[in-house]
């Protein structure tokens, strides 16, 4: 049997100390998580001694510029997560028991994805159920993965750099990557640009173009290039590479399908190589172990059927 003390501990607990600590984690420090909940920096540092109190472990090591969660807080914050990820759920299944297909539907999603099977699956789906709500909230691949895995997210859309485990996972499409100039840049204007020429340009990158991250092969397709060795800027985001390119910070790769309205309106020119160009998957992710609403399931469902029926060869975007 367990102590009573462990018995009583879900009880005694104050829940809301526990949503405070997942700001806190989230935002990286207390004044930043003060000003998230609209509360003073005193009253958030007094929750967190109170949480640590409670569970009688050190969760955040705070010193003057120092910010680090400890092997406790890190696992407590997991807990914390899945814990927000269930009850946020509680309104969408609340509604399940009405005849018209009703909920929520929260999407993790990388920025500028562009695939026009999904868009599709998405219109149909809005037209059938009027009154299913949605939201689409943008982040970096790995935080993306993580949304899913914690039962933040109703599914994910993204890059991988490795296949999960423990998620459900499907490609959503194939896309190609080009490197491109801006109109400012000297070669956007030449007759004609070989090879030779890109040798030491500098270039901006995403910061997924690490070794070991999900868009690797740019960063080789730079090394065959010869361009520099170093970035001269980086984002997470497609939309700011896509400015840092046309401002003539550097050269940089995209998308080839997503490109290409930029190219025929004169914003962008596509340097060579035009072949061989490094290929990408984008992931559709869903977590097998969240208990899916009934509209979730509806869209997984939609949209795996959509996957099934076209086949990943129509769902790559070609270079040309």
């Amino acid at each position: 049997m367990q102590p009573l003390h462990t018995r009583r501990f879900p009880w005694n607990l104050d829940w809301n100390l526990l949503r405070t600590f997942m700001v806190i984690v989230e935002q990286r420090g207390i004044s930043k998580s003060a000003v998230f909940l609209g509360l003073k920096q005193p009253t958030v540092s007094a929750a967190l001694k109170r949480l640590e109190e409670t569970v009688g472990k050190q969760l955040i090591v705070r010193k003057p510029n120092e910010f680090t969660v400890t092997r406790a807080g890190h696992a407590l914050y997991t807990e914390c997560a899945t814990i927000f990820g269930a009850v946020s759920q509680l309104p969408a299944i609340l509604e399940e028991e009405v005849a018209e297909l009703r909920g929520h539907i929260s999407i993790a999603i990388t920025s500028s994805v562009d695939c026009q099977h999904f868009d599709d699956v998405l219109s149909r789906f809005s037209q059938a159920h009027p009154s299913v709500t949605y939201s689409f909230s943008v982040f970096e691949s790995e935080d993306v993965e993580n949304m899913v895995s914690l039962n933040r997210a109703s599914l994910g859309i993204c890059l991988l750099s490795s296949l999960p485990k423990h998620l459900d996972h499907a490609i959503l499409y194939k896309e190609y990557f080009g490197l491109y100039c801006g109109p400012r840049h000297h070669l956007f204007h030449a007759e004609k640009v070989s090879l030779g020429d890109l040798e030491g340009e500098p270039f901006v990158a995403f910061q997924t173009e690490d070794v070991g991250g999900p868009l690797e092969e740019i960063s080789k397709l730079r090394a065959r290039l010869k361009l520099s060795r170093q970035w001269r800027g980086v984002s997470s985001s497609l939309n700011e590479i896509r400015r840092m390119i046309m401002t003539n910070i550097g050269l940089g790769a995209l998308p080839v399908h997503v490109a290409r309205q930029d190219v025929e309106a004169g914003n962008l020119r596509q340097l060579p190589p035009y072949t061989d160009l490094p290929e990408v998957s984008i992931y559709l992710l869903s977590n097998p172990a969240r208990r899916h609403t009934d509209a979730e399931r509806a869209l997984l469902t939609a949209i795996n059927k959509e996957l099934d029926a076209t086949g990943i060869e129509e769902r790559t975007y070609k270079t040309l």
